[in-house]
């Protein structure tokens, strides 16, 4: 029997109010794209009417603006998990209007499949091809989207035919048994293939919405000084680590966090000749890393997500065949798995927006209260590599902020994960380094001139013991700017 094939509102009428909705796709990348402005209409029209209308909305990381911030602005979203980078949503949640769960990424689809959240009703996801006998084929991200379309009762598919059928091949998607007696996950080098190519499920809960959309992906700010100055010094940081044998000549995959310094870093170490070509066992593979695959500097990516701008995807797409032997794409449960993270050994990377002195890092919040996107694969990564390090400028809002806090904020990374800092001015490596140690290291290499007097003055200040916290000035910093609109006048007591 032939599956059905519908309008997208014809599928949106079939998601109700209270549904738990899951999506595929992991940032942009994967995401369907019509059917969520439908159910956003939906829900604009119940409430016209004076009906509720929200669902609670499972995705394998941030979306596209067709689903987080359409749904947003149509006030139909109720509960929303992992992870989001849209303003509309965001500020939503900080109203308190939608409840969110930041959570990491490698740990939602099990979560779901335990039954932690309750069951999924409607899976929504993106695919270049769907067979009659039930194989879907995503496209250019996975996220938990094997997981929901198990799960759930109803299987909206966006057949995307922007999209070519010929992506297949292109993923590797593991069915993973759950606890008790899970067995062991043999990925044993970045290029291990232990899954299928498809999604296998009943034919019978599918319907097909047809669609012809590209992607959204905008690109990447162009790298200026300050990026560039983080780039290099990574760089040579990684180099130095190899001459001192600290680190495999052979290299050790890299992750990279999403964004403009990620693109930055990658870019640099491709430049620097003293670095041997690498592979990369990351979660998102953005513009930079196709560049390197082109020239042969990255031989084999690994990832969960295409998150590049529409010019590199279309450059994929033409030259498939050379991308589909040079990279695979896996759910964010094997992506972000902390047991493959630590066999491959990865050098971690990822952007912070505080760091205190003794090697905290706040990922996720501004001025402790305010939600920014999440804690996405920082987490995953940072606890499990064989290296980990946080980038961050050492300043922001034109020099009124200092990324570099006597405490910061909100702990998403504490002290005892973190290796390495790394700002434009330096790099503060804190393996093996007290308390105090760790804030000398930081202070005097990755802060910015005109913060050092201050925190030098907090270090100073501090009570006597392993960690000299000056309780009554810990937050100065954040008070400071919340009261005047800059932290340079801070005073410490």
């Amino acid at each position: 029997m032939a599956i059905e094939r519908i309008t997208a509102k014809e599928a949106a009428l079939r998601i109700k109010h209270n549904d738990q909705v899951g999506f595929s796709g992991f940032t942009h990348a994967g995401c369907p794209k019509i059917v969520p402005l439908e159910i956003a209409k939906l829900a604009q029209e119940e409430h016209e009417k004076g009906n509720p209308f929200e669902i609670a909305v499972f995705t394998g990381a941030s979306t596209g603006d067709n689903i987080d911030g359409a749904l947003a602005r149509a006030n139909a979203i109720k509960f929303r998990t992992p992870y989001q980078t849209n303003n509309d949503i965001r500020n939503e949640i900080n109203k308190g209007v939608v409840s969110y769960f930041d959570l990491h990424l490698s740990s939602l689809a099990q979560d779901l499949r335990y039954g932690f959240y309750g069951d999924i009703d409607v899976a929504v996801i993106e695919a270049s091809d769907v067979t009659e006998d039930g194989k879907i084929i995503p496209t250019s991200g996975v996220g938990i989207a094997p997981t929901i379309v198990r799960m759930a009762k109803l299987v909206i598919v966006e057949l995307n035919s922007w999209h070519p059928k010929e992506l297949r091949g292109i993923h590797d998607l593991l069915d993973l048994q759950d606890p008790p007696y899970r067995k062991e996950i043999p990925i044993t080098n970045v290029k291990s293939r232990i899954g299928k190519d498809y999604i296998q499920v009943d034919s019978a809960k599918i319907v097909i919405v047809e669609t012809n959309v590209p992607n959204d992906g905008g690109g990447f700010a162009p790298v200026d000084d300050i990026t560039s100055r983080i780039g290099k010094n990574t760089a040579d940081f990684l180099v130095n680590e190899v001459r001192r044998g600290t680190i495999p000549k052979k290299f050790l995959p890299i992750q990279s966090g999403v964004g403009n310094i990620a693109n930055a870093v990658l870019a640099a170490m491709g430049d620097n000749k003293d670095i041997p070509n690498f592979e990369v066992y990351t979660e998102v593979i953005q513009d930079a890393i196709i560049d390197l695959l082109e020239k042969g500097r990255i031989t084999y990516a690994s990832g969960g997500t295409l998150t590049v701008s529409n010019p590199y995807i279309e450059r994929i797409y033409k030259n498939l065949p050379f991308f589909k032997e040079r990279i695979v794409l896996r759910t964010s449960e094997i992506s972000n798995n902390p047991e493959v993270i630590r066999r491959l050994g990865i050098i971690s990377m990822n952007t912070a927006i505080e760091a205190d002195i003794f090697g905290n890092i706040n990922s996720t919040h501004i001025t402790g209260s305010k939600i920014m996107n999440g804690l996405g694969g920082s987490g995953d990564f940072t606890r499990n590599a064989y290296l980990s390090i946080f980038l961050t400028p050492s300043t922001a809002k034109n020099g009124d902020i200092s990324a570099i806090v006597p405490m910061v904020s909100h702990v998403d990374h504490n002290e005892h994960s973190v290796k390495v800092i790394i700002t434009e001015h330096g790099v503060a490596d804190l393996r093996g380094k007290s308390p105090k140690e760790r804030a000398v290291c930081v202070i005097e290499n990755c802060s910015h001139p005109d913060y050092r007097p201050l925190l030098y003055k907090y270090l100073e200040s501090g009570a006597k013991g392993q960690t000299p916290v000056n309780l009554q000035n810990a937050f100065a910093f954040h008070n400071t700017f919340i009261k005047t609109g800059s932290m340079k006048n801070t005073c410490i007591s």
